[in-house]
């Protein structure tokens, strides 16, 4: 008997994701029908088949899912963020189990586990091909994610982790969402993008964000935006800062306890309030109620605040003229690979 086949890479950016194989009877392309429904293989998609001792991760489960798209179509929503970098979507903070979607004319493919089919209008000029795999762009999947999110928070949360892979602007979203005038759940697409940021570094800056802005009907703040003293030295990179008032605020997760993360941290609060900004902690435990805990601490936080003309404060948020700005999709798609390495290392929430 002729020794089954080993899988090849799904495309040589991604050879740790491999592609599905379709049963042969001769067993020389794919596993003989005995083998394929047996222990050691595992049904993809209808039709075929992996070893069953292969790791299922987010990208192989997409990259098997797309392997039943027709001549025309794409996978779209999360999914396709994922595979384009977009690194939140399917992991742990988001939803690892959410089904696969692909954008296909009508009836092209039926839905099975872990796949769900949309037979929207899809333009010519939407679908692309990424390491081998069809994606509808960016715009498209991402106004998809937003229009179907479980509400607007969750739709401003995919906008903003869309836009900080530099996958798609604010201004790129809203033109493609003025393309879809009457389509289910684009009121919640549009207001998600008037909501979103380009600047967000994770989704729980995102989260806290919201609660200030709209459950304590605090005025828009600027993400992840430097702050210097006045002899130009950089004091620090807030996930939130109110500039009128002159207000500071942190997510603090679990990274944030660990003994070293911990001292620098009090390090940097000192050096805020030294330059005359009041500061505000968020942490997870906040989330389960917001409204009772950290909403009347950044309420209270700002009445504290200096509110201080912009000419006597300690601390501004105009750069030096040799910092490089990168807090636009604009300005961090213009740098080179290596200033990418160099000034983008740090962004995590």
């Amino acid at each position: 008997m002729p020794t089954t086949p080993r899988p090849e890479p799904f495309h040589p950016a991604r050879p740790h994701v491999l592609r599905p194989m379709r049963i042969d009877p001769d067993g020389r392309t794919g596993p003989p029908p005995s083998r394929a429904y047996g222990r050691a293989w595992r049904q993809t998609t209808r039709g075929y088949f992996l070893p069953a001792d292969l790791p299922v991760t987010v990208e192989q489960r997409i990259a098997e899912a797309g392997m039943v798209l027709p001549a025309y179509g794409g996978v779209t929503g999360w999914a396709a963020l994922r595979w384009m970098g977009a690194e939140y979507f399917g992991d742990a903070i988001d939803s690892p189990s959410r089904p696969v979607v692909l954008a296909v004319l009508r009836k092209a493919v039926r839905e099975q586990p872990g796949l769900q089919v949309t037979s929207e209008r899809i333009a010519p000029e939407t679908p692309e091909v990424v390491d081998g795999l069809a994606v509808t762009t960016a715009a498209r999947s991402v106004c998809f994610e937003m229009r179907y999110a479980a509400d607007v928070r969750a739709a401003t949360v995919a906008f903003d982790m869309a836009a900080a892979a530099d996958l798609v602007s604010r201004a790129e979203a809203q033109a493609y969402a003025d393309t879809l005038n009457g389509w289910i759940g684009i009121p919640q697409c549009r207001a998600a993008i008037a909501l979103g940021s380009e600047n967000s570094w994770s989704p729980m800056e995102v989260e806290m964000r919201l609660v200030w802005e709209i459950d304590a009907g605090l005025p828009t703040p600027l993400m992840n935006t430097p702050v210097f003293d006045r002899a130009g030295r950089h004091i620090g990179t807030p996930d939130l800062l109110d500039v009128e008032a002159g207000v500071v605020g942190e997510y603090d997760g679990a990274l944030h306890l660990q003994r070293r993360r911990r001292t620098a941290d009090i390090n940097r609060e000192h050096e805020f309030r030294r330059a005359g900004l009041e500061y505000f902690t968020m942490t997870a435990a906040d989330r389960v109620d917001p409204l009772r805990t950290v909403v009347p601490r950044m309420l209270q936080t700002r009445v504290r605040a200096r509110f201080e003309p912009e000419d006597t404060r300690g601390w501004t948020a105009d750069p030096p003229a040799w910092w490089t700005p990168t807090t636009t999709v604009d300005q961090r798609r213009r740098l080179g690979e290596q200033d990418r390495r160099r000034l983008l290392r740090g962004r995590a929430g």
